[in-house]
Protein backbone atom coordinates (compact mmCIF):
# COMPACT_ATOMS: atom_id res chain seq x y z
CA UNK A 1 0.00 0.00 0.00
CA UNK A 2 1.30 3.41 -0.84
CA UNK A 3 1.27 6.08 2.12
CA UNK A 4 -1.84 7.98 1.89
CA UNK A 5 -0.91 11.92 0.44
CA UNK A 6 -4.52 13.57 1.28
CA UNK A 7 -6.88 12.18 4.27
CA UNK A 8 -9.78 13.35 6.14
CA UNK A 9 -10.11 13.30 9.10
CA UNK A 10 -13.18 13.80 11.56
CA UNK A 11 -13.78 14.58 15.05
CA UNK A 12 -17.29 13.22 16.47
CA UNK A 13 -18.40 13.81 20.14
CA UNK A 14 -16.30 11.00 22.05
CA UNK A 15 -13.73 11.08 24.59
CA UNK A 16 -10.75 10.89 23.63
CA UNK A 17 -9.32 14.18 22.33
CA UNK A 18 -5.82 13.11 23.58
CA UNK A 19 -5.23 11.23 20.46
CA UNK A 20 -6.01 13.86 18.05
CA UNK A 21 -3.07 16.13 18.12
CA UNK A 22 -0.46 13.55 18.27
CA UNK A 23 -2.22 12.32 15.18
CA UNK A 24 -2.50 15.38 13.29
CA UNK A 25 1.48 16.48 13.91
CA UNK A 26 2.69 12.56 12.37
CA UNK A 27 1.14 13.93 9.40
CA UNK A 28 2.18 16.54 8.93
CA UNK A 29 5.76 15.46 9.27
CA UNK A 30 5.03 12.74 6.74
CA UNK A 31 3.45 15.36 4.35
CA UNK A 32 -0.06 14.07 4.54
CA UNK A 33 -2.62 17.06 3.21
CA UNK A 34 -5.76 16.66 6.18
CA UNK A 35 -9.26 18.22 5.41
CA UNK A 36 -11.29 18.15 8.93
CA UNK A 37 -14.76 17.95 9.61
CA UNK A 38 -15.78 18.07 13.83
CA UNK A 39 -19.17 17.76 15.05
CA UNK A 40 -20.73 19.89 17.28
CA UNK A 41 -20.48 17.85 20.38
CA UNK A 42 -16.98 17.21 19.04
CA UNK A 43 -16.84 20.71 19.42
CA UNK A 44 -17.49 20.92 22.77
CA UNK A 45 -15.23 17.65 24.14
CA UNK A 46 -12.24 19.08 22.36
CA UNK A 47 -12.89 22.74 24.19
CA UNK A 48 -13.69 20.45 27.43
CA UNK A 49 -11.04 17.82 27.31
CA UNK A 50 -7.48 19.66 25.68
CA UNK A 51 -9.01 23.80 25.78
CA UNK A 52 -8.77 24.21 22.42
CA UNK A 53 -10.94 25.09 19.06
CA UNK A 54 -10.47 22.59 15.75
CA UNK A 55 -8.32 25.95 14.14
CA UNK A 56 -5.64 25.62 16.67
CA UNK A 57 -5.02 22.49 15.65
CA UNK A 58 -1.88 21.44 13.70
CA UNK A 59 -1.69 20.28 9.95
CA UNK A 60 -5.28 20.80 9.23
CA UNK A 61 -5.00 22.48 5.80
CA UNK A 62 -8.86 22.82 5.97
CA UNK A 63 -11.78 22.83 8.32
CA UNK A 64 -15.47 21.81 6.56
CA UNK A 65 -18.94 22.36 8.11
CA UNK A 66 -20.61 19.03 8.81
CA UNK A 67 -23.64 20.24 6.81
CA UNK A 68 -22.37 21.25 3.76
CA UNK A 69 -22.83 18.34 1.19
CA UNK A 70 -21.41 20.40 -1.19
CA UNK A 71 -17.86 19.97 0.18
CA UNK A 72 -15.24 17.88 -1.72
CA UNK A 73 -15.46 14.55 0.08
CA UNK A 74 -19.19 14.28 -0.51
CA UNK A 75 -17.98 12.99 -3.72
CA UNK A 76 -16.35 10.03 -4.89
CA UNK A 77 -14.79 12.16 -7.34
CA UNK A 78 -12.86 13.88 -5.08
CA UNK A 79 -9.21 12.13 -4.59
CA UNK A 80 -8.54 11.20 -1.01
CA UNK A 81 -6.30 8.42 0.26
CA UNK A 82 -8.16 7.47 3.22
CA UNK A 83 -10.36 8.43 6.04
CA UNK A 84 -10.28 8.78 9.92
CA UNK A 85 -12.65 9.69 12.84
CA UNK A 86 -10.97 9.76 15.47
CA UNK A 87 -12.65 9.82 18.45
CA UNK A 88 -15.39 8.59 16.72
CA UNK A 89 -18.79 8.07 18.60
CA UNK A 90 -21.29 4.98 18.82
CA UNK A 91 -23.54 6.99 17.15
CA UNK A 92 -21.32 7.89 14.10
CA UNK A 93 -20.18 4.29 14.43
CA UNK A 94 -24.30 3.37 14.26
CA UNK A 95 -25.07 5.72 11.19
CA UNK A 96 -22.17 4.64 8.92
CA UNK A 97 -23.03 0.97 9.59
CA UNK A 98 -26.67 1.43 8.90
CA UNK A 99 -25.52 3.36 5.53
CA UNK A 100 -27.57 6.87 7.20
CA UNK A 101 -26.08 10.09 5.42
CA UNK A 102 -27.63 12.54 8.20
CA UNK A 103 -24.26 14.71 8.01
CA UNK A 104 -20.99 15.13 6.17
CA UNK A 105 -18.82 12.80 8.06
CA UNK A 106 -21.40 9.81 7.92
CA UNK A 107 -21.84 10.80 3.93
CA UNK A 108 -17.60 11.38 3.56
CA UNK A 109 -17.84 7.74 5.48
CA UNK A 110 -19.87 6.14 3.28
CA UNK A 111 -17.97 7.15 0.30
CA UNK A 112 -14.84 5.88 1.70
CA UNK A 113 -16.53 2.71 1.83
CA UNK A 114 -18.24 2.80 -1.53
CA UNK A 115 -14.64 4.09 -3.41
CA UNK A 116 -13.40 1.21 -1.29
CA UNK A 117 -10.39 3.53 0.39
CA UNK A 118 -9.44 3.25 3.84
CA UNK A 119 -11.73 4.05 6.55
CA UNK A 120 -10.75 4.05 10.30
CA UNK A 121 -12.83 4.38 13.27
CA UNK A 122 -11.57 4.87 16.29
CA UNK A 123 -14.82 4.19 18.17
CA UNK A 124 -14.47 4.48 21.60
CA UNK A 125 -16.95 3.54 24.20
CA UNK A 126 -17.62 1.72 27.36
CA UNK A 127 -18.95 -0.84 27.98
CA UNK A 128 -20.04 -2.12 24.73
CA UNK A 129 -23.52 -3.14 24.56
CA UNK A 130 -24.76 -5.69 21.79
CA UNK A 131 -25.72 -2.72 19.09
CA UNK A 132 -22.83 -1.37 19.39
CA UNK A 133 -20.78 -5.07 18.87
CA UNK A 134 -23.04 -5.58 15.53
CA UNK A 135 -22.82 -2.09 14.53
CA UNK A 136 -18.67 -2.39 14.40
CA UNK A 137 -19.28 -6.06 12.50
CA UNK A 138 -21.56 -4.28 10.21
CA UNK A 139 -19.14 -1.48 9.40
CA UNK A 140 -16.25 -4.34 9.49
CA UNK A 141 -18.06 -6.33 6.74
CA UNK A 142 -18.74 -3.22 4.78
CA UNK A 143 -15.00 -2.15 4.74
CA UNK A 144 -14.08 0.09 7.81
CA UNK A 145 -11.35 -0.82 10.34
CA UNK A 146 -12.18 -0.87 13.80
CA UNK A 147 -9.14 0.61 15.78
CA UNK A 148 -10.08 1.80 19.35
CA UNK A 149 -8.06 3.87 21.11
CA UNK A 150 -6.33 1.61 22.75
CA UNK A 151 -3.09 2.54 24.55
CA UNK A 152 -0.23 0.05 24.86
CA UNK A 153 2.40 -0.25 27.81
CA UNK A 154 5.13 -2.65 26.85
CA UNK A 155 6.64 0.52 25.37
CA UNK A 156 7.20 1.94 29.08
CA UNK A 157 5.07 5.45 28.76
CA UNK A 158 5.91 7.94 31.56
CA UNK A 159 3.08 10.30 30.57
CA UNK A 160 -0.84 10.37 28.56
CA UNK A 161 1.34 12.34 25.73
CA UNK A 162 3.42 9.05 25.14
CA UNK A 163 0.54 6.71 25.01
CA UNK A 164 -1.34 9.18 22.47
CA UNK A 165 1.59 9.19 20.40
CA UNK A 166 2.02 5.58 20.33
CA UNK A 167 -1.42 5.15 19.20
CA UNK A 168 -1.13 8.18 16.71
CA UNK A 169 1.85 6.30 15.34
CA UNK A 170 -0.35 2.67 15.07
CA UNK A 171 -3.15 4.55 13.09
CA UNK A 172 0.07 5.95 10.74
CA UNK A 173 0.86 2.15 10.67
CA UNK A 174 -2.28 1.07 9.12
CA UNK A 175 -1.55 3.58 6.77
CA UNK A 176 1.52 2.72 5.81
CA UNK A 177 3.11 5.89 6.93
CA UNK A 178 6.03 5.09 9.52
CA UNK A 179 6.68 6.75 12.62
CA UNK A 180 10.36 7.17 12.76
CA UNK A 181 10.37 7.79 16.57
CA UNK A 182 7.88 5.27 17.63
CA UNK A 183 8.86 2.47 20.04
CA UNK A 184 8.60 -0.85 19.03
CA UNK A 185 8.20 -4.90 20.31
CA UNK A 186 11.32 -5.93 20.07
CA UNK A 187 10.26 -9.68 20.78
Amino acid sequence: MNPPKRIILAITGATGMLYVEPLLTLLGKNGVTVHGMISDAGRKVLWLEQGMEPEALPNVERWFAVDDFTAPMASGSSLYDAMIILPCTVGTLGAIAGGFSGNLIHRAADVTLKERRPLILAVRETPLNRTHLTNMLRAHEAGATIFPPMPSFYHKPATLEDLARHYAGRLCDHLGIRARDMKRWGG
